[in-house]
């Protein structure tokens, strides 16, 4: 992941969670316009620390963030969770249905 997809997708989950910049930075003990910074300076990364602590206050584990899209990952995480319980020959039953 790049410095830029990082940033764009620190952007998306405070935007879900419904915080501004300002109460971002603040939430995580960080001056007013830290995340103001963090997104509009793209040379400007955060400590893996202040990551977590961004994500905690936006209610994201560091699974959803790191998933390869995370509008995707609640949907796709419902579904391996349906098929836990599904028995190996449906399983392949399905990979072929699916492919």
């Amino acid at each position: 992941m790049t410095l830029e997809e990082l940033i764009e997708r620190i952007g998306y989950i405070r935007n879900r969670a419904n915080l501004s910049a300002r109460k971002l930075s603040l939430a995580i003990g960080k001056n007013a316009g830290y995340i103001h910074m963090l997104e509009t300076n793209r040379n400007f990364a955060p400590t893996f620390e202040t990551l977590l602590e961004i994500l905690d206050a936006c209610n994201t584990d560091t699974e959803e963030f790191f998933y390869y899209s995370i509008p995707a990952y609640r949907h796709d995480k419902e579904i391996i969770e349906k098929l836990r319980g599904v028995p190996e020959d449906k399983k392949e039953a399905l990979i072929r249905l699916l492919t």
